[in-house]
């Protein structure tokens, strides 16, 4: 049996709490900054809670699970790899890349496992996607498409502290089509609108944004996101080569209405937010984590890995600032 620390019971904190309740061999142990609230998630699930994250952390885990606000991941992934054990840590690993390359010193130094929060590698239409580009299927992927289009906006307090649509948002698109193309990003140019609740012209965010992306291999990809989507959760991909065209993401929850005459597809009823959409994809994304727990493989998502997709956020939310196209080269040491 393996005693999991999981600090942060917020939404998703919860909704991880659940998933690995739910895994065979693992004994969860929570802890929250808000006093009371992971006593009282332990009493619903029937878990061990901690009364705050410092008695969590000087119990003897065997692997944390960070899902705390962005603000404190670099310093309990740093306190994890430090006590000699694995780290999964919700997306973004830092508020920025400097503070990334210092988690990732700190990884190098103790020798750590971390994985990062990036559950659409675990998405089976996306793993499919992966496949059929690494296997040669499609011949040479010239375009790609992505995106993710929330139903509604989170509050105002967290998109005060979110680091911005492409920073909590456009990252999980951005980390897929490095992914699935195995190509790194040499060239940002974003553009996007404020269009919706007043707070994100106030906070310097936008509701909407487009992202174009250029590889080192000359492969360009489109990622679009929303706060305003109001069908559904929508999360799709698509590639097209010289060979062939695939996606992933298009199902009978997929929430469109087709006005295509005698068509009935999708039948619905539309996926309503990531927890639903994505169930399948976080179970096995924690997973996974337990069998980097083990020892069975090494971390399918790493920090390098956060880094990249950082670099690409850093640079879309300043081409967004000047109106222009950055290479990623502009936003590395």
């Amino acid at each position: 049996m393996t005693l999991l620390g999981l600090v942060g019971v917020g939404r998703i904190g919860a909704f991880h709490a659940r998933t690995l309740h739910g895994l065979p061999d693992v004994e969860v142990v929570v802890a929250d900054a808000q006093s009371g609230r992971a006593e009282q998630l332990a009493a619903t699930l029937g878990l061990r809670w901690a009364p705050d994250i410092g008695s969590l952390l000087c119990m003897d885990l065997e692997a944390l699970v960070v899902a705390t606000p962005t603000g404190s991941h670099a310093e309990l992934t740093e306190r994890g790899v430090a006590a000699g054990i694995p780290v999964f840590c919700e997306k973004p690993v830092a508020e920025n890349s400097a503070k990334t390359l210092e988690v990732i010193k700190t990884v190098e130094k103790y020798g750590g496992r971390v994985q990062i929060g990036f559950q659409r590698r675990f998405d089976t239409g996306y793993a499919a996607v992966r496949a059929e580009v690494h296997s040669g299927a499609l011949g040479r992927v010239h375009t790609l498409r992505g995106q993710t289009s929330d139903p509604f906006p989170p509050p105002a307090g967290y998109i005060a502290t979110s680091g911005g649509i492409f920073r909590d948002c456009s990252v999980h698109d951005f980390d897929t089509v490095r992914w699935v193309s195995g190509q790194e990003v040499v060239e940002v140019y974003a553009t996007g609108s404020a269009r919706g609740d007043a707070f994100f012209a106030e906070f310097g965010d936008v509701a909407t944004a487009h992202t174009l992306l250029t590889f080192d291999d000359g492969a360009t990809a489109v990622v679009s996101n929303t706060r305003y989507n109001a069908r559904g959760y929508d999360v799709r991909l698509e590639l097209h080569g010289t060979d062939d065209s695939v996606t992933a993401g298009w199902s009978d929850t997929t929430p469109l209405r087709n006005l295509e005459p005698g068509v009935s597809w999708p039948a619905g009823p539309p996926a309503t937010f990531f927890m639903d959409r994505l169930t399948a994809a976080f179970r096995a994304e924690l997973q996974a984590f337990t069998e980097v727990v083990a020892g069975q493989r090494p971390s399918p998502c790493t920090v390098d890995d956060a880094l990249a997709v950082t670099w690409i956020a850093e640079a879309a939310t300043l081409s967004l600032q000047q109106h222009r196209p950055v290479q990623t080269a502009e936003v590395q040491p």
